[in-house]
């Protein structure tokens, strides 16, 4: 009898010690952080790089592994993930892939900068060479400037790592590109791999060839973690497109500038609030130029204005000309590569100068109509309540039936202030001739 209970207390001991020799052996394991990197370069994608650094440091990762799928992007978020890198304690490995993908123009530096290169078989690298934020060629001048630093920092970063400065420089001057296997055998990367488990077994036990940083990989059957972009980066991703931060700061100010004018309505005013928050959003991201911040609001002011001041279009067409000049600088500051394009700029210019052409011709034609048949569809509005929108001194501006009309009180000696009510009593040409509207009656009084 006791035999048999030694048996079970042993079996029991034994099945209970599985779960702990297996989680012994999870933990055991190197733990590798895998982030993908598979759209153009940019503030978001640099922060998001930077941020997973950090957190492969603080989580004591074996390595950080990029995977790389990139047309490229701006060189000033390129040189930061480069900083990134050189500077991690956690070994960086940048592996290109699935099959197909591609690591070009600043996925390629970014590559060189890496600890350890890698591509899948079908993917290629290269086609470095700087272009403007256009897309086209630099000027003369500056683009030797440009391609030179271009091709010197590539050539350092392949130096430094083992690679070769040579096939390097050409990515850039050349705007040469290479499969994964053509990437090999001229000493781009270090390894050609189908799959991220058989690249971590083969990359264990060698040692970086970073002259500042050599590290031995310990990533045999490693834990693999991977980590997608954040809902809030990927939020960000898309606001930072400067013709959609341009549409949508333009209407933020818009829809409150015409909140404030016609108080009320809500829905333009709210709508405004969400698309200028928005806009406030991505511009912490992307840096703007203020000057052409400036431009835009004094442009939409110039416009509210419009509706106020008697100027035949002359104020509309400043602010027009504001709203194209500041959407034109607002992000074209030194060292920035990005813009609102200039297509967008002068179509909204167009809308907008288009609109006030067409108010203007009907503000003319209206002026020029004679004074008796204009009166005579404006005896409708004798005996009507306006508001006063400007106060009458005794002239002004009141709201009738959803039109601002010029208006003049009689009585030299009555004053009537804005919010204020008024009765129309005669109509002359295209102003209305008011006086102050009687209090009502008090509540339960009879007329």
């Amino acid at each position: 009898m006791r035999t048999r209970l030694a048996i079970m207390l042993l079996v029991l001991a034994g099945l209970a010690g599985i779960p702990q020799a297996a989680a012994g052996a999870e933990s055991g394991r190197p733990f590798v952080m895998a982030i993908r990197l598979d759209s153009e370069i940019n503030p978001v994608s640099a922060s998001f790089v930077k941020d997973s650094i950090d957190r492969a440091k603080s989580d004591h990762a074996a390595a950080l592994v990029i995977l790389m799928n990139t047309p490229g992007g701006l060189s000033t978020s390129m040189d930061d993930i480069i900083r990134a890198e050189l500077g991690s304690p956690v070994p960086v490995i940048v592996y290109v892939a699935p099959n197909g993908a591609r690591a070009a123009s600043a996925g390629a530096i970014i590559t060189m900068g890496a600890d350890v290169a890698a591509m899948a078989p079908t993917t290629n690298i290269g086609s470095a060479t700087p272009i403007d934020s256009s897309g086209g060629n630099i000027g003369s001048d500056l683009r030797r400037k440009v391609v030179n630093d271009a091709v010197k920092k590539v050539q350092v970063l392949a130096t430094t790592h083992g690679r070769s400065p040579v096939q390097a420089g050409k990515m850039v001057s050349g705007a040469a590109n290479f499969t994964a296997q053509e990437a090999l055998q001229k000493n781009l990367i270090d390894v050609v791999s189908p799959s991220l488990p058989r690249l971590l077994d083969r990359l264990d036990g060698t040692t970086t060839h970073y002259t500042q940083k050599p590290i031995v990989l310990h990533t045999a059957n490693a834990r693999i973690e991977k980590v997608g972009l954040p809902w809030t980066l990927q939020l960000l991703n898309i606001l930072i497109d400067p013709n959609l931060l341009y549409i949508l700061f333009l209407a933020g100010i818009g829809g409150i500038a015409y909140e404030i004018f016609h108080p009320g309505v809500i829905l333009p005013g709210t709508l405004g609030g969400v698309s200028l928050i928005l806009a406030l959003f991505g511009f912490s991201v992307v840096p703007i130029n203020l000057a052409g911040a400036a431009l835009i609001v004094f442009g939409v002011a110039l416009l509210a204005v419009e509706g106020w001041v008697t100027s035949h279009g002359l104020i509309g067409l400043s602010g027009v000309i504001a709203l194209c000049a500041g959407g034109l600088m607002l992000f074209r500051t030194p060292g920035n590569g990005v813009g609102v394009n200039p297509v967008l700029v002068i179509a909204i210019g167009i809308v907008f100068g288009g609109g006030l052409a067409v108010i203007a011709t009907k503000v003319i034609a209206a002026r020029h109509q004679p004074v008796g048949v204009y009166g005579a569809g404006a005896i409708g509005l004798l005996g009507q309540r306006a508001i006063v929108r400007t106060p009458l001194r005794p002239r002004g501006q009141v709201f009738l039936r959803g039109e601002l009309w010029e208006a003049e009180v009689d009585d030299d000696d009555a004053e009537v202030d804005t919010g204020g009510e008024v009765v129309v009593e005669k109509v002359v040409g295209l102003t209305l001739h008011v006086s102050p509207a009687p209090p009502p009656p008090p509540e339960g009084a009879t007329t």
